[in-house]
């Protein structure tokens, strides 16, 4: 299908993106990488009259990394995120996640923002964020802030983030020395979101445990990571899948989709483990 008529903005800072926002209110949204908006509006599921990209703010873009920390541009890529070479020394995960969604033409328009933002269930970044214990700098009239990845979703496609505030920047902690990693991912076809996804690390820094497209939000579970830290995998994998709500759909009904959150994520715990150094 066609989209219902509207205006294209492209505004070149964020003083400019955000005034666009106050402007038209509930009639306008910004666009990202389009991967997840243009679709809905092709189906007439969103109905708008302003699109605002962000492809041309300069300040949404690029990596930094640091001693302590890695600092990424809401419209860095996915393709950015996998060709990084410090950002594949400093967190490795986020570039086996990167490889795991969609294909080439999708990660080289699709935008870490993007996927972090909307709330999308489906979406691989939400829980591989809190994973990391990341947090969004968003920013609107009022100027910016930080909210916690953990704190972010409150449901399916609703988040923390009001409607004329644009997330503009990702912060994560370095994961210690030695620590090992997986994202483990089952789905149906190329293309497809997870039938049910996990993001493991465990080393000296202790263990934490995230599922994706298992509830209407990402999952994290303290509990589950307490449990690996301890040295107590089955127990991690219990405390986990306690803690998901998935919900019966083309992917398949509730139980198929237990027993897959149960196989992904004692995959992601083995393989975190074989990478635990020292």
């Amino acid at each position: 299908m066609i989209p219902a008529g509207f205006e294209y903005h492209r505004p070149t800072d964020m003083a400019s993106a955000i005034g666009l926002l106050q402007a038209h209110g509930d009639e306008a949204r910004v666009v990202a990488g389009g991967h997840s908006l243009i679709p809905m509006m092709k189906l007439r599921m969103a109905h708008l009259s302003h699109l605002v990209d962000l492809q041309d703010i300069d300040e949404l873009k690029g990596i930094e990394v640091g001693a302590d920390s890695v600092t990424i541009g809401a419209m860095t890529t996915q393709n950015e995120l996998i060709t990084h070479r410090g950002l594949a020394q400093a967190a490795p995960i986020l570039r086996e996640a990167a490889l795991q969604i969609a294909d080439p033409q999708v990660r080289y328009v699709g935008t870490i923002g993007g996927n972090v933002a909307n709330g999308d269930p489906g979406n691989d970044m939400p829980g591989l964020m809190q994973c990391l214990d990341a947090s969004y700098e968003v920013v609107g009239p009022d100027g910016g802030r930080r909210i916690a990845a953990r704190d972010f979703y409150d449901s399916a496609y609703f988040t923390a983030r009001s409607d004329e505030e644009i997330l503009t920047r990702i912060f994560i902690p370095r994961p210690a020395a030695g620590t090992g990693f997986a994202y483990e991912k089952q789905k149906r076809k190329i293309g497809d979101y997870a039938t049910a996804a996990a993001a493991v690390l465990v080393g000296p820094g202790g263990a934490s445990i995230a599922m994706t497209n298992l509830a209407d939000t990402p999952v994290w579970s303290a509990e589950a990571g307490a449990a690996l830290a301890s040295g107590d995998k089955e127990g991690a994998v219990s405390a986990a899948l306690a803690a998901i709500d998935p919900q019966e759909d083309m992917r398949g009904p509730i139980e198929f989709k237990k027993h897959v959150a149960g196989v992904v994520l004692r995959r992601a715990i083995d393989r975190a483990l074989s990478r635990v150094a020292g």
